[in-house]
């Protein structure tokens, strides 16, 4: 393809033969996930190679497989994973506690309980305020709350257009760390958690789903412990124990 003046096109011109560098398509897709910081979707790989999309796909699965030691070669220390809507590369599970030594010096940055229970309850009843949260738990999560914001696991989605409480939802981060591509994949533990019906009148729930029930007087909820690192002030629905184990070694901070 040529310009109206004859030239070649630019697009032309700085198009990658990735097929010509040392190590071909295989070794162009390693060096741009090593500097990846987030995963990246086929279609990005793709457009960035100038490589159909289906043969950047089955190259990250010859990949994976020559890392697991799948073709005959030894495993690797690391492995390339699909997961939060991309691919990355990633330290291999079986290698987790070495790198967690190296990465946190000995110290570690387990997700607690409380945390991990409020993660549970966003996760599966997103977009949530944090009264909603507070009403499911029994204690106020304000604290935790920030906590799970500054670890990047959940983010403000917008507000409640009738009260102008802020609605949390999970992000991509949570998902990469759950290893999950999108929310379908939770495990099937909803029916562990109230029924929506039960919030009603909480943070403006009932304007937005009808004429509201009888309210139930309840006393204010005790504070969670500071941040993510105390006790809870009062005892969680045990429910909320087996729902937060489905997250607490998939969020573990001080895996690789």
């Amino acid at each position: 393809m040529t310009q109206p003046d004859g030239g070649p096109v630019l697009d032309e011109v700085l198009a990658p033969a990735v097929h010509d560098l040392p190590g071909g398509l295989p070794a162009a897709l390693e060096a741009v996930l090593m500097v990846a910081d987030e995963p990246i979707p086929v279609v990005e790989l793709a457009t960035a190679l100038a490589v159909p999309a289906e043969e950047v796909r089955s190259a990250l699965h010859d990949l994976a497989a020559e890392y697991r030691g799948d073709v005959g070669g030894r495993p690797r220390g690391f492995e390339l994973r699909e997961a939060g809507g991309g691919w990355r590369v990633y330290s291999a599970p079986a290698h987790a506690e070495v790198v967690g030594r190296f990465v946190q010096g000995g110290q570690t940055a387990r997700l607690t309980q409380a945390a991990l229970e409020t993660l549970a309850v966003i996760a599966y009843r997103q977009p949530v305020s944090r009264g909603q949260v507070s009403a499911v738990r029994g204690v106020n999560v304000d604290g935790v709350v920030r906590t799970l914001v500054a670890r990047g696991l959940v983010a403000e989605v917008g507000q409640d257009p009738h009260t102008g409480a802020g609605l949390f939802g999970t992000t991509g981060y949570f998902l990469e760390r759950m290893g999950f591509t999108s929310l379908d994949e939770l495990p099937p533990l909803a029916p562990h958690l109230p029924d929506m019906d039960d919030l009603e009148g909480l943070d403006g729930l009932a304007d937005l789903r009808g004429p509201a029930r009888a309210a139930t007087p309840t006393s204010t909820a005790p504070a969670d412990g500071a941040a993510d690192g105390g006790d809870d002030a009062a005892a969680s629905a045990p429910a909320l124990h087996d729902v937060a184990q489905a997250t607490q070694d998939t969020t573990d901070e001080g895996h690789a």
